[in-house]
Order: structure tokens, then sequence, then C-alpha cells
């Protein structure tokens, strides 16, 4: 009887010593686990590079938009576009818009440039996911907006400061390329498509303090001052439960390299460089390599094969043009030739994808043609996804040789 009251106690014991072990590893794998999950990337990773950063602080008070109503927010943000993922399109066009801003300020000379703070900072966007908290951010180092630019591009759906800027650079006759994107000023509200709240920090040139806009697309917002904001603006979309693949960094790095691979600074995607492939149709074509050709040839039109023939055309008059086309290494068939297949020339303008099948481009007969056009004299509509009555398609088939213009055969 005392030998089995013994064994027991023993076994109790061996029972609470192993729950008490249990409980340590427990404690110290969350611990652990916890301290992973919140650690940043290590700064000696190679090639890392970000910087979004929660440093923001903020105090609130509440707005209504000035002159719309719900109804049109929600034309402009669930309507007009055919597809989602178009936004990350808007939201880079416009993070470009910024810095483009800024680059012009700091070589204008005028009074503004003086007040310029960390001028010499870099020109940079970044894009960071995070599936835990259902957000994407967009960040950029740019001009950045005051309280009256957040009300008033913000708080007024299609009023664009981008068109505003570029009217301003024309009344001073400015000299050098306006590479504003921007025209319609309602990109933007296409992050509501996705997002059911949108937080927008923002400290522009020569301010000591940055604010914060925030709204849940229903027709008011809030703003107020916010202190440790960076210089430029940063875009938080807290993600509708049904489009959480946009916190998802293979789904981002897929819109990027269809829409916004040759935005003209460098795009940082948690971290990595995500624009790699250079615009070659910009470039001058005694510059570019064999090499060069074939892997823009590859990537442009998802081929495994080399280009036959090469045709970089560039002309300023009566339409300002840049087209880099190439024929491929296999001759088309006599079925190929005779069905209805999709053209393989994508419309850019300003680097900016408007249509990756740009049919009425070249006539059907050449629809085995692969490359690039690119034209800023694109009237597009609203949603910047469809072609209003366009010069460059009533002229194309007119246009003369332009200055620049050389085809080359691969031997």
């Amino acid at each position: 009887m005392h030998t089995t009251a013994a064994a027991n106690k023993r076994d109790l014991r061996q029972i609470c010593v192993a729950v008490h072990c249990a409980k340590t590893c427990s404690l110290t794998f969350l611990r652990l686990n916890s301290s992973l999950n919140s650690a940043e990337p290590s700064r000696e990773q190679e090639d890392y590079h970000t910087i979004i950063k929660d440093t923001e602080k903020t105090n609130s008070t509440k707005h209504e938009f000035q002159a719309e109503t719900r109804m049109l927010l929600d034309i402009v943000a669930r309507s007009l576009y055919s597809d989602k993922e178009v936004f990350i399109r808007e939201l880079i066009s416009n993070a470009s818009d910024a810095l483009e801003k800024f680059r012009y300020l700091t070589i204008s000379g005028d009074e503004e440039a003086a007040k310029l703070k960390d001028a010499d900072r870099p020109l940079e966007i970044h894009i960071s996911t995070d599936k835990h908290t259902r957000t994407l951010t967009v960040q950029d180092t740019g001009i950045g907006m005051t309280k009256d630019d957040l009300v008033s591009n913000l708080g007024v759906i299609a009023k664009s400061g981008s068109k505003a800027f570029i009217e301003e650079i024309k009344s001073k006759q400015a000299s050098g390329d306006n590479n504003i994107i921007g025209q319609f000023g309602v990109g933007f509200y296409s992050a509501f498509m996705v997002a059911d709240k949108v937080d927008v920090y923002s400290r522009a040139v020569g301010e000591e303090r940055g604010y914060k806009w925030s709204s849940d697309g229903c027709g008011t917002y809030e703003i107020q001052p916010a202190e440790g904001v960076q210089y430029g603006t940063k875009i938080v979309l807290h993600l509708k439960t049904d489009c959480r693949e946009f916190a998802d960094e293979d789904t981002i790095k897929n819109v990027i390299n269809k829409y916004s691979n040759f935005v003209g600074s460098p795009l940082y995607l948690n971290g990595k460089k995500a624009n790699i492939v250079q615009p070659l149709w910009l470039s001058d074509p005694k510059d570019i390599t064999v090499q060069q050709h074939n892997d823009f040839y590859r990537f442009t039109s998802g081929s495994y094969d080399v280009p036959r023939y090469t045709l970089h055309y560039k002309t300023d008059a009566p339409l300002s043009i840049r087209a880099l086309l190439y024929f491929p290494e296999g001759k088309p068939g006599l079925f190929e030739m005779s069905r209805e297949t999709e053209s393989g020339v994508a419309l850019y303008t300003k680097k900016i994808l408007i249509k990756s099948r740009a049919d009425n481009i070249l006539p059907k007969w050449l629809r085995f043609v692969k490359g690039v056009v690119d034209s800023e004299d694109i009237p597009l509509n609203l949603s910047r996804e469809l072609l209003q009555n366009s010069t460059l398609i009533n002229e194309d088939p007119k246009i003369p040789p332009g200055p620049t213009q050389e085809k080359s055969a691969r031997v």
C-alpha cells in the first residue's frame, strides 16, 4: 500500500515537472517567434533597402468632401476601372509625379528651391506588403503635400495636382521635359477598390511638420498634424478581406512588371529593387547591345527565342513617338497569318503601360511583330484604360521616317 502511494507521488512529481518544462519551452518558443516576426530584415542582407517605418503620431479632426457626393466617389473608386490591380499603377504613377515635381524644384533655381531641405536625398519609390496586418504601403521621397495640398488634391475628387503643376510650368515657359503623368486626379481613389480605409502621411519640402489624411471612402475624411513624418508621401492601404491577395509580395511584383516596370525612378518592393529592366526604346540605338535587345525582347514578348530583325523608331513631329519593334526569329505560318490573333505590341505613355495588346497601332498583317510604342500624344479616357479619338491612331500610317531610325539584322 505504501509502495503504491509512493509510486503515485513519484509519478505525480514527474507529471508536474513535465508540465513545467512544456510551459517553459512554449513560452520560450513564443518569445523567440515574436522576436523573429517583429525584427526587421538585417541591414547587412544583400540588396536590401527600405525607408518605410512606423514613426508617425497624430490627433484627428473630421471633414467632409468639399464638392462631390458619395455616389461620385463610388463611381470613381469602384466602377471606373475594369481591373482592380490597376490601383497599383495609379499609386506608382502618383509617386513618380511627386518625384518629378521635386526634381524640377531642385533645378529651377527659384525661391522654392532655396527652401528645400534634404534636397540631395535619393528620389525613390518604396512598396511594402504585410499579410499579417493585411496592409499595402506605397511611399515616395518626392515633393510631399502641405495641409492645403491634402485638402485640395485629396479632399476634392477629380482635381489633379499634377495637371495644375504642368500648367504652372507652362506659364513660366520652363524648359525641359514634362514627365508628369497625372491628368485627371482620380487615380488615387482607385485605392478604395481594394481598401476599406486609406491613410496618407505627407510632409512637404520646407515644412517642419507633416500631416495625416485618412478616409474610408464614404464621403468624409480626417486630416490632422502628425509627428515623425518623413519628407514625401506615404500611403497605407488597409485591404478588404476579399482583396488580401494584394498583401502578397508575388502578386505586387507581377503587377509592377506588367504596368510600372519602366517608371523613371528606382522602385523597391519589400527592400529589393523591382524595376530592373530599362526602357530601351528611350536609349540611343547605337548604345544598345545585341544581348540587351535579346533580353528586352524576351521580357516584353514572353518568348524564349531571339529577334531576327529590330526596328528602333523615333520622331517628334507631327507626333511624339518612340517605338522599338521586333520581328521574331521564326517565320509566321500561313495558318497564323490567316487567323485572328492579338497584337504583340504594347502601348505606353511616358513609360506607363496603357494597353498590353494595342490592336490599332499596326495593320493586322503585322500582328506577329512584338515590341513597344510610347507616345505622349495619347488622349486617354478617365481611367487611362481606353483611347479617345487619337491622332496617334489616325496619323500613324502617314508618319514619314523619323530622324532616328535603325533596322538591324541578326547575323
